[in-house]
């Protein structure tokens, strides 16, 4: 039973040395976007926060990459976070254009960037969200609507 254990044990460790360092590098790129994207939930109320949101989020990013590899992986970090930023801060500025709150906003976002660094965990995803989150982003800040006049309406 124990020599079983230790064999499935030692196959896992081999696939992930097999794997290599493109799973690394996705990685901290996926770990980076979800950290600033986080970030930028949490200080981007203002274009001062969401510049503040995207050094943090790159020095953070970069810093897990060192954590985790080597020069590749703390570039990939580094602009991991520097994407996230600038991605969530189209989607935290055109919410609070329109009326929600600084709290939800927050709140939101920094779950979307709990469940972007979750994702990064599989294979690929990190890459494919450095891809996406960006361009959704500027598709999104081109159709932005007005301010929702709510309940503002029927006062008149």
């Amino acid at each position: 039973m124990r020599r079983g254990r230790r064999r499935a044990a030692r196959a896992g460790l081999s696939r992930l040395l097999r794997v290599g360092s493109w799973y690394t590098i996705g990685l901290c790129l996926g770990l980076g976007l979800g950290l600033s994207i986080a970030i930028t939930g949490i200080l981007g109320s203002n274009v001062l926060g969401i510049g503040a949101a995207a050094i943090a989020g790159a020095v953070l990013g970069g810093a897990i990459g060192l954590l985790i590899g080597d020069t590749p992986e703390t570039v990939a970090g580094a602009l991991g976070g520097f994407l996230g930023a600038l991605s969530a801060a189209a989607v935290v500025t055109g919410a609070l254009r329109r009326g929600a709150t600084r709290f939800g906003v927050g709140a939101y976002v920094a779950a979307l960037g709990a469940l972007v660094c979750l994702l990064a965990l599989v294979p690929i995803a990190g890459y494919l969200l450095a891809i996406a989150l960006p361009l959704l982003a500027a598709r999104m800040r081109g159709r932005q609507a007005a301010r929702f006049a709510g309940l503002r309406t029927l006062a008149k």
